[in-house]
């Protein structure tokens, strides 16, 4: 399927033109999935607007101000033009080239959508865990938990560093076992898409069985908190059930402190996607070692006294 002709001049105004050519034309027209989140930007926009508004006529806008707002999306819209550009150049290419070597072709229908998207979550799960577990990956989520407030302009608080970190790499199990690359990313979209909304305080707590299968805006708060108890749990996407079975789910039972621990919060767009990165390699090169790509910096003293 591919995209109506004046969708394909509207994207094509973003790229220029010397930079175009037949395969790469072909690949950001046909390949229309890859789209999706650039063009939900403007919506979320508006939708976390009327966030601030209602918040703000509760006299609950503790969290909202001008330049944390003006951060966070400006990280948000880096980190879209990155990823689009890297995953038609390099990425996408990849993942095709890899896809010849599938078990399987498994195409989306009625029976297939429903566990491609369990089997999307569960690479989710372990991308995500891995992002905080592993230095290397964690250079780059810090971003996302650099903020010490929670709004829905919190959600697009993301690195351009990710592509670069390889998260892709995470979904090729799906993509081996017979999941178009195309349709692996547009899941994982999708499941990005939902994510925007518990992004929020708006929300207490929904009835017990939603909380109990869903990432909820309660589940996620608890993610974002720099408490003891809150650090390294709930690291699902949209469902929460595999915290549950792996051990890493809890649950928000008192105040959350958002941030992440041993972090400045900053403004400064450069600091907030490279400073991390940067400590990373610095670390590398002080200790001559590789072993501060996976341990985090607040680990190092144990691993090198």
């Amino acid at each position: 399927m591919t995209l109506p002709s004046w969708l394909v001049t509207f994207l094509q105004s973003f790229i220029p033109s010397h930079w175009l050519n037949p395969a790469m034309t072909w690949l950001a027209t046909t390949y229309w999935q890859e789209w999706v989140l650039f063009l939900i930007g403007g919506p979320f926009f508006l939708i976390f607007l009327a966030e601030w508004a209602w918040m703000h006529r509760k006299n609950q806008a503790k969290y909202f101000n001008i330049r944390r707002s003006i951060t966070n999306f400006s990280l948000g819209g880096s980190y879209l033009l990155c990823e689009m550009a890297l995953q038609m150049l390099i990425v996408l290419p990849l993942c095709i080239w890899l896809y010849q070597y599938r078990l399987f072709t498994i195409g989306v229908t009625w029976w297939t959508a429903i566990p491609i998207f369990i089997g999307i979550e569960f690479c989710y799960y372990w991308f995500h865990r891995a992002s905080h577990r592993v230095n290397w990956f964690w250079s780059a989520h810090i971003v996302h938990h650099s903020d010490d407030g929670m709004n829905l302009s919190t959600a697009m608080r993301q690195s351009l560093l990710y592509s670069v970190t390889g998260w892709w790499l995470f979904f090729t199990p799906m993509m081996l076992l017979g999941v178009h690359p195309v349709l692996v990313f547009f899941f994982y979209a999708l499941n990005l898409i939902y994510q925007f909304f518990i992004h929020t305080e708006t929300v207490h707590k929904f009835p017990a069985w939603v909380e109990y299968v869903f990432d909820t805006p309660s589940n996620h708060r608890a993610h974002h908190g720099s408490n003891e108890k809150y650090i390294d749990k709930n690291f699902g996407g949209v469902l929460i059930i595999f915290d549950r079975w792996f051990g890493t789910y809890v649950s928000e039972d008192e105040a959350v402190n958002y941030g992440a621990v041993g972090h400045q919060v900053s403004d400064n767009l450069f600091k907030i996607i490279f400073s991390h990165f940067g400590s990373m390699w610095k670390a590398v090169w002080q200790y001559k070692s590789l072993k501060p790509l996976w341990v985090r910096p607040e680990y190092f003293e144990q691993h090198y006294r």
